[in-house]
């Protein structure tokens, strides 16, 4: 639910106001399909929900020669921080859902924000990774019960390959690569995300 509560805001944020079809259309070119749960019906209905509880709010319909005239939201000032708390919790979070969510608008915080974000859940990812080897010893019997080491190596597998993913992109971010809220240069911060843009139709 937060996953697609922080996309959605996040894409009308970045267009300054959208309506529910763009807000899909854009996510769609992300190929969010691919790397979360999110799906169509999700989107249409967050927007709604979002504008319900006040964090987008509707500026009027634009014509749409297709089908009937759209409703465009854009981000209120609560709704712009509920975007904030829940971007970085989402860079907090050790599942790749949500943090996939998180690497994927983290251009939106400053570089030295992100650096700590990434520095703490790697530390979240590895700590994880830790606790999961002790609680073999509870089981000396790998087959008992039905295959637990096993199964403790396998999620321990999978969060060091996490923590792995993460220290490499610490290093990239804090190496200067990509374009964050506070980076000044020729793209300026529209780049970054931090000036919106004219709402897409």
């Amino acid at each position: 639910m937060s996953t697609v509560r922080l996309l959605v805001l996040g894409v009308v944020r970045m267009h300054g106001a959208a309506h529910g079809y763009a807000v899909h259309r854009e996510l769609t070119s992300w190929r969010v399909d691919t790397w979360t749960k999110v799906k169509p019906p999700s989107i249409y209905h967050t927007v709604k929900q979002l504008a319900r509880e006040g964090f987008l709010q509707d500026i009027g319909r634009t014509e749409n020669s297709r089908g009937p005239a759209r409703v465009e939201y854009l981000v209120t000032a609560t709704g712009e921080r509920e975007f904030f708390r829940l971007l970085e919790a989402a860079l907090l979070n050790p599942d790749i859902e949500e943090f996939g969510a998180g690497i994927a608008l983290m251009r939106f915080l400053p570089r030295r924000r992100v650096l700590e974000l990434l520095e703490a859940q790697l530390g979240v990812t590895r700590t994880i990774g830790d606790e999961l080897q002790d609680l073999k010893a509870q089981w000396p019997d790998p087959a008992e019960p039905p295959h637990a080491q096993h199964l403790l190596d396998l999620w321990r597998g999978t969060f060091a390959a996490t923590s792995d993913w993460t220290a490499q992109m610490l290093a990239r971010v804090a190496g200067g690569e990509f374009t964050f809220a506070d980076d000044a240069g020729p793209r300026g911060d529209q780049s970054a995300g931090s000036a919106r843009r004219p709402g897409i139709t």
